[in-house]
């Protein structure tokens, strides 16, 4: 069964297989690195732009372990699942500092670095050194799913041996590169998740799910918990000159380590809590419709508030890794990562103030 079962997956890849994504086109162990990473739970298509901009900044270990995490995050900004790029900052010093930036061949290794487990290290040296690895990333649990009809949820460390028992035993000695591609762009382009197109499947035959017709039984999903939906306030404190104040988050949790606006609950007084916190009286205040940002286990319904302050910039209370930002474009002289939901307000912000500027300028002509 081994052999007829990586044979047809090879098969198959040498017809209709992906060969010419950015990070099989230079093919090393940091471009397979990086790409994992950021395939980690993001589709292909999505990674494409931040992957090639990513490697234009930091095209080697030495690039992205010199650089400062505001840097890495701002290419991060958008991809989503945040902590990736911390641990791909951290994974980056420590093979300067501990592998003389070599990375390291030894899969044990690699599992101790950062934000890489079993199946991303069997990846990353499966795909760039031919090294005979399992991989079990979503796409190819799923093809393993169907093909054995795998009761239960991976999740569970029984049935996740099972996955792995499979997955190592078709495994085959040679060509392991193309059979890790083949297995996950089986699973993304043929095995989906949704309408399969099992009448091209090189493993239709003895697919068991497919016999039964039971493809949508297959992977059993996460066990359903109800969806969490929690509430804040975002300030956009402004000042005359239209800066507006934002901080960095603490390195870890929710956007840790990016820059995003001051949060309150619903129910402070924001007046009270601009003077305590920042040391600024309020001058006007306006509140924008709530927006929803969801996360994979909550919902976060935003309302932002913007509040023009009366304290130029000289008397701001200095608070944790608070600073003025210029909204004016020609201004921005540093990358920041900013969270998706606070960049889009930022700009909108921004296109306020464009409006009032060309305002201002037509009075004085009028």
């Amino acid at each position: 069964m081994k052999p007829l079962f990586s044979s047809s997956v090879l098969d198959w890849f040498d017809l209709h297989g992906r060969k010419n994504l950015p990070w099989q086109r230079v093919k090393s162990v940091y471009n397979v690195w990086i790409s994992e990473i950021m395939l980690q739970q993001t589709q292909v298509a999505t990674v494409i732009p931040y992957y090639q901009r990513f490697m234009q900044s930091f095209p080697d270990v030495s690039a992205l372990a010199d650089a400062s995490l505001d840097d890495v995050l701002s290419h991060w900004a958008g991809l989503g699942y945040y902590a990736r790029a911390r641990n791909l900052h951290r994974a980056a010093q420590m093979i300067r500092d501990d592998y003389a930036l070599e990375f390291p061949r030894d899969i044990d290794h690699v599992i101790d670095l950062p934000g890489i487990g079993k199946s991303t290290a069997g990846a990353i040296l499966s795909l760039a050194l031919n090294q005979k690895h399992a991989i079990l990333d979503g796409n190819v649990k799923r093809v393993l799913a169907r093909y054995h009809r795998i009761e239960g949820w991976a999740g569970h460390t029984r049935v996740l041996n099972q996955y792995w028992q499979y997955a190592e035993r078709y495994t085959p000695l040679n060509r392991v590169a193309d059979y890790n591609q083949a297995m996950m762009d089986l699973g993304s382009m043929v095995c989906t998740r949704s309408q399969p197109q099992c009448e091209r499947c090189p493993l239709n035959r003895s697919c068991e799910a497919h016999r039964y017709q039971q493809e949508s039984s297959f992977p059993l999903p996460r066990p359903k918990k109800p969806q969490l939906i929690k509430q804040t306030k975002m300030l956009m404190l402004c000042n005359e000159q239209n800066n507006v104040l934002i901080q960095q988050r603490p390195p870890v949790g929710i956007w840790g380590g990016l820059w995003s606006l001051p949060e309150c609950a619903p129910d402070e007084d924001i007046y009270a809590f601009v003077e305590t916190h920042f040391g600024q009286k309020i001058k006007t205040i306006t509140e924008w419709e709530t927006v929803r940002h969801t996360f994979s286990h909550f919902h976060l319904d935003i309302t932002p508030i913007k509040a023009v302050v009366d304290d130029p910039v000289s008397r701001v209370m200095e608070a944790d890794a608070s600073v003025w930002y210029n909204t004016e474009p020609t201004k921005k002289k540093q990358h920041r990562g900013f969270a998706a939901p606070v960049k889009r307000l930022l700009e909108r912000l921004e296109m306020q103030f464009q409006d009032q500027s060309q305002n201002e300028i037509r009075r004085e002509y009028e």
